[in-house]
């Protein structure tokens, strides 16, 4: 049976207090209680300070290009569903450069997990407004304030019709745990956003910003996480800033489910050693 330090590997180079610290050590628990071992996980990451999770994280990891962690994670997947893949990636990863691989895994569906770590700016190029900044955001490109509307993660994956979206806090990391496990178990795309506070270059939303703000909806006993419109309509009224399942439909097909002839028996444990007459007849085809 694993343990977290089965997980853990190189000191993380992070800045001292960066929320990713908190989805690290979240996403490290939920592997644990879910009774995963190490060579079973696998973490694709873009670029950014999100990037480094492929290589704090003790599992296999893959460090991928700017906005390009969902299709080498979709592509892993696929070549061998025996394995746990998450994707990781910040808010200027993910719903910047890539933001078309984002809408286009929601459609698809493959089962993996995406854990975007939302901090509203880029930390790693020291300040600028991201895609999540929120209009009047002073910043390095913005010193008069941003003047362009935010996309809203959530809003955005339920308008698409996301079979799991969560949002969680890096300093809840309880409750982040929870959800993470969660949406490894789901089949099919599971995004989860974390808002996990840039303390060296935002100081706007930091902790003690969403200590103050944030609104729990698993502590709602009225709140249905299998209703779609309502989940909109919650997160337009609380302006973004809510925490828990936000919507689940667990009848949604994933990928493997509905292609066709996709293989019970993973992919990468095929033999894909040719024959001596099927290597001839492929040579065959060049000459």
């Amino acid at each position: 049976m694993s343990t977290i330090q089965d997980f853990q590997t190189e000191r993380a180079t992070w800045c001292p207090g960066c929320g990713d610290f908190g989805v690290l050590n979240a996403m490290q628990k939920a592997a644990v209680n879910l009774g995963l071992e190490p060579e079973q996980v696998v973490i694709v990451s873009g670029i950014g300070c999100s990037g480094k999770m492929s290589q704090h994280f003790g599992g296999y990891g893959l460090h991928s290009l700017h906005g390009r962690s969902l299709p080498t994670a979709q592509a892993v997947k696929l070549a061998n569903r025996s394995l746990t893949v998450l994707a990781a990636g910040g808010d200027g990863d993910g719903y910047g450069i890539g933001m078309g691989h984002f809408i286009h895994a929601i459609r698809r569906n493959v089962d993996i997990t995406y854990v975007v770590m939302d901090n509203h700016i880029y930390g790693l190029t020291t300040g600028q407004a991201s895609p999540t900044s929120d209009v009047g955001s002073r910043t390095k490109t913005s010193p008069h304030g941003s003047v362009e509307e935010p996309i809203v993660p959530l809003q955005l994956a339920l308008a698409q019709n996301c079979g799991f979206v969560a949002q969680g806090f890096s300093g809840n990391i309880k409750q982040l745990t929870s959800l993470i496990e969660r949406a490894i178990l789901h089949r099919g795309f599971s995004l989860v956003n974390v808002f996990s506070p840039c303390v060296t270059f935002n100081k706007v939303q930091t902790y003690e910003f969403y200590k103050r703000h944030l609104v729990n909806l698993d502590d709602d006993p009225d709140y249905n996480p299998n209703d779609r419109i309502t989940a909109l309509h919650r997160v337009a009224k609380a302006q973004n800033i809510v925490t828990g399942l936000i919507y689940e439909d667990p009848e949604r097909a994933s990928f493997d489910q509905t292609v066709y002839g996709y293989p019970d028996t993973p992919i990468a444990a095929n033999n894909w050693v040719l024959s001596r007459e099927d290597t001839a007849e492929i040579l065959a085809t060049f000459r």
